[in-house]
């Protein structure tokens, strides 16, 4: 009997040192004393702060054509071309005017991009917001990547094809430049003699390259955004997200 007694006083006190620590789990988890709806709160603040600034960069004039980190330029597929261009009287220019308005066409797209990412944060759940607190210093851009990729493409898709549509010298676009280009040079590529010489076929699809390089571009500037806001005090512009990412998580 005094055994078992000792047994019991054993478990209750294993019992309670577990409850002990998990307690201080659960609070950490909730954010030093912050409240699961202060947690939640503050992440959807940042997100909207830095969407808003990297969509509000992106979308002025030069946003995406003036920055070098996201200037959207055509594949190295695409070499071909702008060289023969290049040769045409005027054509330096020609090829300069092509990707000017690309970028121009993205950083339209930019102004059309905050309603989305309004959605993406209202739909965030708590699962989603603790995973974002918990993760790396890019887990919001993450979040947001996954949840709005699809309906960013379908927006700044058709903007980027319709600059590619228009009509350039001897009424052919770029579209249509890139179209024969990578024909004619997938039926070399395709010959046995092709094939003996390495030769790979070229399935870039100019729109969607183009497109995928949009976003690429819009999501690294908020991925910056994110970094800022977790790293540097002075990016957290609002007493929430002072208290939210100031505490030890």
């Amino acid at each position: 009997m005094k055994h078992a007694k000792y047994l019991i006083l054993a478990l209750i006190a294993t019992v309670t040192i577990s409850c002990s620590e998990l307690s201080k789990i659960v609070g950490s988890a909730a954010g030093g004393g912050l409240t699961t709806a202060e947690i939640i709160a503050g992440l959807k603040q940042a997100l909207k702060i830095g969407t808003d600034s990297a969509t509000f960069k992106l979308s002025k004039v030069d946003g995406y054509f003036g920055d070098a980190m996201v200037k959207i330029l055509l594949p190295p597929e695409a070499n071909t071309i702008t060289e023969n261009l290049s040769k045409l009287p005027g054509g330096e220019r020609l090829v300069n005017d092509v990707i000017l308005r690309i970028n121009r066409a993205a950083e339209d797209a930019a102004k059309e991009a905050g309603p989305i990412f309004v959605g993406s944060i209202t739909g965030m759940t708590i699962n989603d917001g603790m995973g974002i607190l918990k993760g790396g210093d890019t887990a919001a851009t993450d979040y947001l990547e996954k949840t709005t990729s699809q309906q960013l493409y379908n927006l700044y898709q058709p903007k980027i094809k319709t600059s590619l549509d228009k009509k350039l010298i001897g009424n052919i676009s770029t579209n249509d430049s890139w179209n024969k280009l990578t024909t004619e040079w997938n039926k070399v590529a395709n010959t046995i003699v092709g094939q003996l010489a390495g030769l790979k076929p070229v399935e870039v699809k100019l729109d969607e390259y183009l497109t995928q390089k949009g976003l690429d571009g819009l999501f690294l500037k908020i991925a910056i955004e994110e970094k800022q806001i977790r790293n540097d005090p002075v990016a957290r512009v609002t007493e929430l997200l002072r208290k939210v990412f100031g505490a030890k998580v």
